[in-house]
């Protein structure tokens, strides 16, 4: 018996600490995607939009759900590779693109970069994508513990993406669906900010799936919002007695930008004049989203208070205790900072870090930025020799320097 869609929900944020918002999405049934830009000047929001819009062409109809998903990937990718290569403002532009085609009992699946498939079912949660990044692969060469991976630094380097080189090569696969399981689709900013436990509760309590995008986007907001948040949810239920909510396939589908205060949605042109309508409410954040980030509301002066507030004493044993610590937090932090090890900046650039390659909970990091390269890390060809590189092992200053002067020479054209 095949299975239906029968309910979708999607929201994307800018999150707390970005100014626009290059992630982008694309939800008609049965095709569904997230795809997440990187690129300087809004470059990343161009090369997102474009990923969308490769997709919203595509017949989702007939045999051939892998092949066809491949194909518009690689679509894709050429027309972003050729923009950045034509348009300086453009250039190294790229993005991720995770799609997923619904037929039948089956969910294809087409996958460049780190953007994220989750699937609940029967209460767990599994991820059906590996991530092509940096963090991953030093994982897979057992160089990084899957939970080091999650707090290092590094983790949003990416390894492949649409539109960086003239050919990707694109993963795709196909799972079996089962009835009452739930599909996830999301950038990095949601599940590099809640953990997939807590995405599984929040996917467990929720009523609705408008409830569990807009709960997870809140989740990620509380946890820091360091980047865009994006969440594509669908439900598939027994054909027999399942609703109807957009489980006809899209015909003559196309694209169109929905401008927002949180970004660029990806809609079918039947559906964008409701999407205007609802612009306001879909773009806005919930106000438990919104509630830290406004001033707070000034109150009438109370009249002034005489009353003498008890102050704490500390006894003897409790000062030194004080003191004793702050002298292993002295201590540590020293020692923190004779240490240093070789990453990526945020541009994808060989650079040099100080400190530990570690982030605390809070946003708290154990490392600064010391000095970047004009050597792209893409731009090293042996994989051996750049994960040894990027392997964010400790090292003294020199050793460190001397590393990114020597391939700072070797990449110096000779004349």
């Amino acid at each position: 018996m095949p299975l239906r869609i029968v309910e979708k929900a999607s929201v994307t944020d800018v999150g707390r600490q970005r100014q626009s918002n290059e992630d982008a999405f694309f939800e008609r049934s049965p095709l569904f995607a997230v795809a997440d830009g990187m690129g300087g000047a809004r470059a990343g929001e161009v090369a997102s939009r474009m990923a969308v819009e490769e997709l919203a062409e595509m017949d989702a109809s007939g045999s051939g759900a892998e092949e066809r998903l491949r194909e518009v990937a690689r679509g894709a990718n050429r027309r972003i590779y050729e923009m950045a290569q034509g348009d300086s403002e453009h250039a190294g532009m790229g993005t991720t693109f995770t799609a997923v085609l619904v037929s039948g009992r089956e969910v294809a699946v087409g996958h460049v970069g780190d953007s994220r498939l989750y699937r609940l079912r029967d209460g767990e949660i599994e991820r059906l994508t590996d991530d092509h990044s940096l963090v991953e692969e030093l994982v897979r060469q057992g160089k990084l513990s899957p939970e080091e991976a999650e707090v290092h630094p590094q983790r949003s380097i990416i390894t492949r993406a649409l539109g960086p080189e003239s050919d990707v090569q694109v993963d795709t696969f196909t799972h079996t669906a089962r009835d009452g399981d739930v599909y996830l689709l999301c950038s990095d900013g949601l599940s590099g900010m809640v953990s997939d436990d807590g995405m599984a509760q929040i996917l467990r309590e929720a009523t609705a799936l408008d409830d569990a995008a807009r709960a997870l986007v809140d989740a990620a907001n509380a946890n820091g919002g360091k980047d865009n948040i994006t969440a594509v949810l669908f439900r598939v239920a027994d054909d027999e007695g399942a609703g109807a909510d957009g489980d006809t396939p899209p015909e003559g589908v196309a694209a169109v930008e929905q401008p927002t205060e949180t970004g660029t949605m990806a809609l079918p042109a039947e559906e964008a004049e409701r999407a205007r309508q609802q612009a306001s409410t879909r773009a806005s954040p919930a106000p438990a989203a919104t509630a830290t980030r406004e001033a707070p509301v000034p109150r009438a002066a109370e009249p002034p208070r005489r009353r003498r507030r008890a102050r704490p004493k500390l006894g003897g044993g409790t000062a030194l205790f004080l003191v004793g610590l702050a002298l292993v937090l002295v201590g540590l932090y020293a020692g923190i900072r004779q240490v240093y090890f070789i990453g990526t900046d945020d541009r994808g650039a060989v650079s040099l870090f100080r400190g530990l390659p570690y982030e605390l909970p809070l946003g708290l990091d154990l490392f600064s930025h010391e000095y970047s390269s004009s050597v792209p890390a893409s731009s090293i060809e042996d994989r051996r020799q750049r994960s040894r590189l990027l392997d964010h092992k400790l090292r003294g200053r020199d050793d460190a320097e001397d590393r990114i002067r020597e391939l700072e020479r070797a990449e110096t054209p000779r004349t």
